[in-house]
């Protein structure tokens, strides 16, 4: 777009224009700048109090310990008691006295739960193949952690997970009673574990 020249007449047209406009913002006069004025000392500081050291606590050390717990499943033993007797009832009467003796046992104390699980399986697979009955499953009662987190967790890992991994496939068919040992073969520690006939 090329610029047209103005006519002589719109040139003087605008520049009465320009000499009654009014600017909207005119320049305002700069303030003159205050004398300067001597800088202060500053003040000297007043000694920091050195912050007395933080107590060692732990979480929830103040709470009230004689709230309930909120374990809404019941313990482990009275879950194994409340199982229907599958077994003939006078040979688990004699089991839960300790007159059975097992056929066979495992240890599976200190191994990780990986682990312990396939060297259940695996024992259980064997001693039904050679057609063992009763064999024992000793798991420990478990150890107390010394760090509780926010979060409960059962102690005795393998105790709370042996019955588990009894009652789903491929043992589930193969496991006919699982009970808690009598005294002499590990009590708390321990399971008595009674098969199915091999066929």
């Amino acid at each position: 777009m090329s610029r047209r020249r103005l006519k002589p007449e719109e040139l003087d047209l605008w520049r009465q224009v320009a000499r009654t406009a009014e600017a909207l913002h005119p320049a305002q006069p700069r303030p003159k700048s205050a004398p300067a004025q001597p800088k202060q000392k500053p003040e000297p500081r007043a000694e920091a109090e050195t912050p007395a050291p933080i107590q060692h606590f732990r979480m929830g050390q103040k709470s009230p310990r004689s709230a309930p717990a909120h374990d809404v499943l019941p313990g482990l033993a009275e879950r194994l008691k409340s199982q229907p007797v599958a077994m003939d009832h006078k040979a688990y009467g004699r089991l839960k006295r300790g007159k059975l003796a097992p056929e066979a046992r495992i240890d599976l104390h200190g191994m990780t739960a990986d682990r312990a699980h396939g060297a259940l399986s695996g024992f259980i697979l064997r001693a039904h193949g050679q057609g063992k009955r009763l064999v024992l499953v000793i798991t420990g009662k478990g150890r107390q952690s010394d760090e509780d987190g926010p979060i409960p967790v059962r102690h005795g890992v393998l105790r709370h997970n042996v019955p588990h991994w009894l009652s789903v496939p491929p043992l589930s068919s193969l496991v006919l009673q699982v009970t808690n040992a009598h005294n002499r073969h590990g009590g708390g520690g321990a399971y008595y574990v009674y098969l199915r006939r091999a066929r």
